[in-house]
């Protein structure tokens, strides 16, 4: 039997402050090109009018490729994501995050 301490460990993990965050509403459209996975997000945003109103305009917000075996990992982690959004929040100030 295999001993906790002998799990594989993920590879250390930076962060850089130069890090997008990225906001979607949804992803219209995804395909596959040579093997990638490509999936385009989009979100809608409010453009001011020149009457003093607003009108709603979709707009790309990311181009994102990868490949299949780093798509089923992003699946994996929305999967647990969602998971935990689904959970009773005692705290809503405090966030919830796991580190993969």
């Amino acid at each position: 039997m295999a001993e906790a301490s002998d799990a594989p460990k993920p590879p250390p993990y930076r962060n850089a402050d130069t890090t997008p965050f990225i906001y979607f509403d949804f992803a219209p459209t995804f395909g596959v090109m040579a093997g990638a996975i490509q999936v385009e997000l989009a979100a809608r945003t409010l453009i001011p009018s020149d009457s003093g109103g607003a009108s709603a305009e979709i707009v790309s917000t990311a181009h994102l490729r990868c490949s299949p075996i780093a798509a089923r990992n992003l699946l994996e982690a929305l999967t647990k994501a969602l998971e935990l959004a689904e959970q009773p929040q005692a705290n809503l100030s405090a966030g919830s995050a796991t580190l993969n």
